[in-house]
């Protein structure tokens, strides 16, 4: 059985696919709609929507506030190495890698087996090495295998 997280999670993706890629909430009408506590909606959007996975939230707090959250389009294959050339690093941490292949895997650039495997080179349990040499080869050894796999 889904957790709430999770639930909450998929419901704001499919509000998201529904509109335009942008969708504007209140945190304590959710939490309502879902009978959970507003900090739970905090939670969802702070591990769940980030920029690493793709993701801009914008907050205004006080009466009449709002969360807004909006995917970040990824560029069509046709540019995306030359895209991950320019913006991977010459030193990448574990977070940010992820994030981008969460992000290939979510446009459906690579499978999921795919991604696994990335996250598995990509590891610091796999790069043993001290800092900042882990996240210089990480850097390379994603730029490298992103080249490799998406010059299909």
């Amino acid at each position: 059985m889904r957790n709430i997280s999770d639930i909450i999670e998929q419901y704001l993706k499919n509000m998201m696919q529904a509109g335009d890629g942008m969708i504007e909430i209140q945190r304590n009408e959710l939490a309502d709609q879902f009978q959970c506590v507003p900090s739970q909606i905090n939670y969802v959007i702070g591990t769940r929507f980030t920029f690493e996975k793709g993701y801009l939230v914008e907050s205004k707090r006080g009466g009449g506030g709002y969360i807004r959250i909006q995917k970040v389009e990824i560029p069509k294959l046709g540019s995306i190495q030359e895209h991950i050339v320019q913006n991977v690093a010459n030193q990448m941490d574990q977070t940010t890698a992820e994030g981008l292949i969460y992000q290939l895997e979510e446009a459906e650039f690579i499978t999921r087996r795919e991604a696994n495997l990335l996250r598995a080179a990509i590891s610091r349990d796999t790069l043993t090495l001290k800092l900042p040499l882990r996240d210089e080869i990480r850097a390379k050894l994603l730029k490298s295998m992103l080249i490799a796999l998406l010059s299909k």
